[in-house]
């Protein structure tokens, strides 16, 4: 079956509600200052699907929105910028979730969600919105709609059933407690799982990324790969393992840095090895980054997002900063993990 499109990204839609430089100390009874606020949409599907499309691929999303102001400007947003949004449930049951995050100098944060953000849509419901595509991206394993085994399941199964590369980005559990003996019979429907330091400790118990990922190949995962933020990344499969330093840059703002890496990595996949103008980059690095016999298009992927990642960090909100695929070859010229 033809492939309409490149990526489809499934998961959590939302506005995020971002203060930087948050002051705690108050300026009259109830009156607080901060440096900047700003409203920016987010939540994991989007972002990656925000990215994805900026970096050249024909992305589509299924999420749920609102019908409020809120999912308005998810929504215009994602037409803004390309993505195909058919496959967006515009539900009365919910509002469109809004987070609000609190971002430190460092560009690290804090978030806080509320009930409107556990609403379990449900995507197995529309096989056809994913299923003609190459790959598809789950953000937010183990938060809605993907803390339901029966979900993830089915999801998982028709999209391998039709030959789709699957990516399943994680996040830690908040409204619904959910563990990987949940759903250890849908783990080795996954090609690529992506959880970041914390979730990869949290999930696994462990705290080394070589025995964090153990754990997750030994439950039928194809691929892990471990996002350590200001330190790389973290790769393995059974033929070999990368671990991969990350770009020094001054980071304004690390909301949705993981998407974009994982995004960036999922198109980079589909590409194939396609980052010639840094080609001797990347054959430097692989002498010095590769344990095994790790491929070297998972190796390009993989730097590919760490650039993405990088480049997220220099703005405020997760997509602001990344304007387009040359952007990422220049930022990859221009600068070095090695």
């Amino acid at each position: 079956m033809e492939k309409r499109m490149d990526i489809v990204c499934m998961g959590m839609a939302l506005v995020d509600s971002i203060i930087k430089g948050f002051d705690p100390n108050p300026v009259s009874a109830s009156g607080y200052r901060a440096v900047s606020g700003s409203l920016n949409v987010g939540g994991e599907a989007v972002n990656e699907a925000m990215t994805a499309s900026k970096l050249g691929m024909k992305v589509s999303i299924v999420c749920s929105l609102g019908p409020d102001d809120a999912g308005d400007m998810v929504l215009a947003t994602l037409t803004r910028l390309g993505v195909d949004t058919a496959s967006v449930i515009r539900s009365s049951e919910h509002p469109t979730p809004v987070t609000t995050m609190f971002v430190n100098d460092d560009g690290t944060r804090k978030s806080i969600t509320n009930h409107s953000h556990k609403y379990n849509f449900h995507p197995e419901k529309y096989h056809e919105s994913f299923t003609g595509t190459r790959a598809l991206i789950l953000g937010s394993l183990f938060r809605a709609p993907f803390d339901d085994p029966g979900i993830i399941h089915e999801v998982l199964n028709a999209a391998k059933e039709a030959g789709v590369m699957v990516f399943a980005d994680t996040k830690l559990p908040n409204f619904r407690k959910i563990s990987l003996d949940d759903i250890k019979g849908s783990l080795n429907l996954i090609d690529f799982l992506t959880p970041n330091e914390d979730e990869a400790k949290f999930f696994s118990g462990k705290d080394d990324p070589d025995e964090m990922a153990d754990v997750f190949l030994n439950y039928g995962v194809k691929n892990v790969v471990i996002k350590l933020g200001s330190k790389g990344c973290f790769f393995k499969n059974k033929d070999g393992k990368i671990k991969l330093p990350a770009f020094s840059i001054n980071a304004v703002d690390a909301t949705g840095a993981g998407d974009s890496f994982v995004a960036g990595m999922a198109g980079e996949l589909l590409h194939g090895f396609a980052l010639e103008q840094s080609k001797e980059m990347i054959m430097k690095m692989m002498d010095k980054y590769i344990s095994g016999k790790a491929d070297s298009r998972i190796f390009s992927a993989l730097v590919f997002g760490n650039a993405c990642g990088a480049v997220c960090t220099t703005a405020v909100g997760a997509g602001t900063a990344i304007k387009d695929r040359r952007q990422i070859l220049d930022f990859l010229e221009k600068n070095s993990c090695i």
